[in-house]
């Protein structure tokens, strides 16, 4: 997910969407532990993107 994307999100849509995130991440390590995941960058890619939006939506509640 580019930046520019996670900008133009509004503020409940990022707390919806880094909630997803997270529970797709948590589901992700479960079946990882369970039988290993062909692509593994699938992690860093997931926690990246979460770290984005948590990012963009610490700056647009300073804001407000």
């Amino acid at each position: 997910m580019k930046i520019s994307e996670v900008r133009e999100m509004s503020v409940a849509d990022l707390k919806d969407r880094i909630a997803a995130e997270k529970a797709n991440l948590d589901s992700m390590k479960i079946n990882h532990a369970i039988s290993p995941l062909e692509d593994t960058s699938k992690f860093k890619k997931t926690r990246t993107d979460i770290a984005k939006m948590m990012t963009v939506l610490a700056q647009k509640e300073k804001q407000n």
